[in-house]
């Protein structure tokens, strides 16, 4: 059994503060832009990107692969002051899952699906829980440098999710429990940052997107949260106000991963008006 503890030796620099945070250490597996201010947006399941020695592995094609990826997510991200966006496909690591299970062959942990031929190798294994540490390590210094700015962090942890799962042809899962966009909040310290949730999502309902309205909801599809927020939370409290953003894929065929790029437009709007909403509020 792999060893679960991360290494004991002293963690690496990813950045350093001058007159604004500059990033020193770049990473195959991510981007990272570097802004000065609080708003942090990450895009950590829009990659595809695997290593050619994990592909033989998988028991699924690409497209398959794909649809369970959150595609065009990362363009969302440039609402952010710094934005990170994963290259690599949340089937090689996944970063909202805690270590353990990052990157799990047990389709119990992958929506009864099986992604994978059987047990991997030892030393994919290794690699993948590797990256996933080298991703918490930057992400925790990245956060604690824009603190030491700011005072506080906005992140906003941008995701889509897949609404016909019964196939191409099949009717789209049932509105009540699949809305536009649906808010994490699971881990947000109300007293602290409610009337900021709060606004946030009645201005992401305020821009359409594809000519309509939109459903914006909190908690539906995910009540029980994501590890990344909720590692987030449990390791900057109050001064972190982390709301998962999870897109329903209305801006693309999830079954031809073909985009509608107006909606996708639509969306981007929606999201940059309602960090403006409350980008005042941040610092009360």
């Amino acid at each position: 059994m792999l060893n679960s503890s991360r290494s004991q030796t002293p963690p690496p620099q990813f950045f350093q503060s001058e007159e604004r945070l500059v990033l020193t250490d770049s990473c195959d597996d991510w981007d990272v832009i570097v802004g000065d201010g609080p708003v942090v947006a990450t895009a950590i399941h829009d990659g595809h990107a695997m290593r050619p020695s994990l592909v033989p592995h998988l028991h699924i094609s690409e497209q398959e692969r794909r649809r369970d990826e959150d595609p065009l997510t990362g363009l969302m991200t440039e609402v952010g002051d710094v934005r990170v966006r994963v290259r690599s496909s949340r089937f090689q690591v996944d970063l909202n899952r805690p270590r353990d299970k990052a990157l799990s062959t047990d389709p119990a942990d992958t929506w009864g699906i099986r992604f994978w031929k059987g047990p991997l190798p030892r030393e994919e294994l290794e690699q993948s829980l590797a990256a996933h540490d080298r991703f918490y390590a930057m992400f925790e210094e990245l956060v604690e440098r824009v603190i030491e700015r700011h005072g506080h962090v906005f992140l906003l942890d941008i995701h889509s999710y897949n609404h016909r799962r019964d196939g191409a042809h099949a009717e789209p899962a049932a509105l009540e429990g699949n809305p536009d966009i649906d808010l994490g909040a699971t881990t947000l310290d109300r007293a602290r940052w409610g009337a900021v949730a709060d606004r946030f999502a009645e201005a992401l309902a305020e821009v359409p997107a594809g000519g309509r309205q939109l459903d914006v909801r909190e908690n539906i599809r995910y009540p029980g949260g994501g590890h990344f927020p909720e590692w987030a939370y449990s390791r900057w409290g109050e001064r972190m106000c982390a709301i998962s953003v999870e897109y329903k894929k209305i801006y693309m065929d999830e079954w031809t991963a073909q985009a509608d790029i107006g909606v996708v437009e639509d969306l981007r709007a929606g999201l940059r008006h309602a960090v403006a909403e409350v980008r005042g509020m941040l610092a009360r």
